[in-house]
């Protein structure tokens, strides 16, 4: 991706940006959502039910209004790694990143020679469909494209430390469901276990010099998250947004 990175842009600021999950295939939502005013998006593949050429509309509507496309993918394969970088994503976000290992396939996959084995063809949205943009996309995308991995579960809290030594790992991310989940006590995100365990990987990611991230439902969680250091903020669902908002005036209206 040739273009502005609006989102690592502002996090290498220090700033904290706000996004949101998005699971509807829906171009309109995506700038509807963009217009608010919202960092980014992550375009969810691993639950929703999004295309890649529905995804690049999304991509594109998304950034007229300088919000970034993040793309989840829901498996470490190379040619969705391909498809989803070659569109236009402002980052990759992975789920289930359990080692080092894990994390170094997903930066070969993701990063042009010499610092992976991602595939070239400058006829691509990200290369701005030029040939003559090829050594161009290569060298500004390796820089450009932001890494993002989910530190989930047991597996991936001890090998923390060996999966921070990568260099080229820009955010952690806590899965705060998934952590209840693998925990033991699955959907108590406000646990006193979840939240020691967000404590020590916020801790040890940023004592690496990289950002930390997770998601946040209430306003409540959005401070509690900042006063932890954690900057990269993904508020709810797009879907649940919807649903409760118009939940809340049908409330309103039956009492």
């Amino acid at each position: 991706m040739i273009k502005k990175n609006f989102l690592k842009d502002k996090l290498l600021k220090g700033k904290p940006a706000i996004g949101t999950w998005v699971t509807i295939p829906s171009e309109i939502n995506t700038e509807i959502m963009s217009l608010s005013g919202l960092d980014f998006i992550i375009i969810d593949k691993e639950h929703g039910p999004i295309s890649f050429e529905t995804a690049q509309k999304m991509i594109i509507s998304s950034e007229l209004h300088m919000t970034s496309p993040i793309i989840r993918l829901g498996d470490i394969n190379k040619a969705l790694f391909q498809n989803a970088l070659d569109i236009g994503v402002h980052g990759i976000q992975i789920p289930n990143v359990e080692s080092k290992e894990d994390a170094l396939r997903i930066i070969n996959f993701s990063k042009y020679p010499p610092l992976g084995d991602r595939g070239l063809s400058p006829f691509t949205r990200a290369g701005g469909y030029n040939r003559n943009n090829s050594s161009l996309t290569t060298s500004i995308s390796n820089e450009n494209t932001l890494i993002i991995l989910n530190i989930e579960g047991k597996s991936a809290l001890k090998n923390l430390d060996e999966i921070l030594e990568i260099p080229q790992v820009d955010v952690i991310f806590v899965g705060l469901y998934d952590l209840s989940r693998s925990l033991g006590i699955p959907g108590q995100v406000d646990d006193k276990k979840v939240f020691e365990s967000l404590e020590l990987i916020s801790e040890k990611t940023l004592n690496a010099g990289k950002i930390v991230g997770t998601i946040a439902t209430s306003k409540e969680s959005v401070n509690k998250f900042l006063s932890l250091g954690i900057s990269y903020i993904v508020y709810s669902v797009d879907c649940d947004i919807l649903r409760n908002s118009y939940s809340e005036i049908v409330k309103f209206l039956d009492n």
